[in-house]
């Protein structure tokens, strides 16, 4: 048995901040408050939490840790090793690797890879295509988080392009369904008209013109009629656009919504006049736009339009990074960084801490169903972070754990620190010191 007593944290969770202490036994959350002495097992470490935040380990529903074939610029282990540092104890994979994700035989096998791998818990999604239905349809549904579809094309081109199958898909499954939605005719036609004026040599900031707030609600709008012609649940990854915000609603509690979106944390922090100074270190897909879709998209978090708040953490190396616009891929690592992001932002008075832990740790606990996690109850798996909120730290190539070994954030300060990482009752990240015995545990769901 190994026990862990955290005493005197203030504890964020579920719409509340309170003073207590958390008793940890083996792998659960034992008892919330001062427990009896006599139920105190003997070796207990004692953890002194005083001005320290105790948060639900962060669960980050979009993540690319380029695991099986594109291991250059991330792996499960690097990226997850990187995760566990920033207060993430879960996630789950994109399927555009290489293979791609999109039959059941593969993604078993990236669940093998997982459970060797990764310091974190862990799940996979399997891809759709335009003929894979009926891996779809008989995945084991309480033990992988959803089917990611391509509605516009990114890295990996999974693009489903075709009425029929895109149908079927929305009829017959009973997953959530997680879409990247950009429409692919407007974006080729933007490109033609940019590569005309520009050649090879088209400038950054007319990437948000390019991949334009018309294909993104295009497309948006597009699975969301879907979506409501065949009830199904679907979930809009990175929402960059005010636009798209009017394709959602907040007037049942999320258990309820068949239709969800998500934010990422580069488009709450990052505006289009921060191309000036990042360029193509900061082109993602879907790209960021102005200030005003940033700002609407802060107010879509704070008033329940927008359910969760994730990362769509990709690396790329550098090199890669530094081509011509056409050339560049899109996406970059986050995932050690998301949550001093969100504090920082709370530091600014954008969001408050019991937001930020609604946004990060319980919703994705309850659109996937997740077994047991999300957070801090009596007989939850104990996957937790204290957090120091006043003690400064910048971001330096010495300290970014991500393989690609940057960050768009380099040179950056921030007002807090994840201190430690609890990952199913196992002390993963202790101030800088990571636990390189501990592996992760599979996610499950009550589907």
């Amino acid at each position: 048995m190994s026990s862990i007593l955290i005493k005197n944290a203030t504890i964020i969770n579920e719409g509340r901040t309170f003073r207590s202490s958390l008793l940890i036994i083996d792998e659960l959350i034992k008892t919330i408050g001062s427990p009896d002495q006599n139920n105190i097992p003997t070796g207990t470490k004692i953890i002194d939490a005083t001005g320290l935040l105790l948060l639900p380990g962060v669960i980050d529903d979009q993540v690319h840790f380029r695991e099986p074939g594109l291991t250059h610029k991330g792996d499960i282990y690097s990226e997850s090793r990187a995760a566990v540092a920033g207060g993430v104890t879960s996630f789950m994979d994109m399927p555009n690797t290489n293979p791609q994700t999109i039959t059941i035989d593969i993604l078993n096998e990236k669940y093998r890879i997982g459970s060797e791998n990764s310091f974190t818990n862990y799940s996979f999604y399997l891809g759709a295509t335009n003929t894979n239905l009926d891996e779809v349809l008989n995945v084991d549904q309480s033990a992988v988080c959803g089917i990611k579809l391509f509605m516009g094309s990114s890295t990996g081109n999974m693009l489903v392009d075709n009425e029929n199958a895109l149908r079927e898909l929305f009829a017959k499954t009973s997953l959530p369904i997680t879409a990247h939605c950009e429409d692919e005719p407007i974006i080729r036609k933007n490109s033609e008209i940019y590569r005309e004026k520009y050649g090879e040599n088209v400038p950054v900031k007319m990437h948000p013109l390019i991949r334009s707030r018309e294909a993104c609600f295009r497309s948006s709008s597009h699975a969301v009629s879907l979506a409501r012609e065949f009830n199904t649940q679907l979930h809009i990854l990175h929402l960059s656009t005010a636009d798209e915000l009017k394709l959602f609603s907040n007037d049942l509690p999320l258990r309820y919504k068949r239709i969800t979106g998500e934010v990422c944390v580069h488009h709450l922090w990052f505006d289009d006049s921060s191309y000036d100074e990042l360029g193509t270190l900061i082109k993602w897909n879907p790209a960021i736009k102005t200030r005003f879709d940033r700002d609407a998209l802060i107010n879509g978090v704070n008033n329940n339009l927008i359910d969760i708040i994730a990362t769509d953490h990709a690396p790329h190396t550098l090199a890669e990074k530094r081509n011509s616009y056409f050339n560049v891929p899109s996406g970059g690592p986050l995932i050690q960084h998301t949550l001093v992001v969100m504090l920082e932002l709370w530091h600014r008075k954008i969001f408050s801490l019991e937001k930020i832990v609604e946004k990060m740790c319980h919703n994705p606990a309850i659109l996937f169903n997740i077994r047991n996690r999300g957070f801090i109850r009596e007989g939850y798996q104990a996957d937790l972070c204290l957090v120091d909120p006043a003690r400064h730290w910048s971001v330096s190539k010495e300290n970014i754990l991500y393989k690609c070994g940057w960050s768009p954030f380099e040179g950056v300060t921030f007002k807090s620190k994840v201190v430690q990482t609890i990952v199913n009752g196992t002390i993963v990240y202790d101030n800088g010191v990571i636990n390189n015995d501990y592996r992760g545990q599979r996610l499950m769901f009550d589907r």
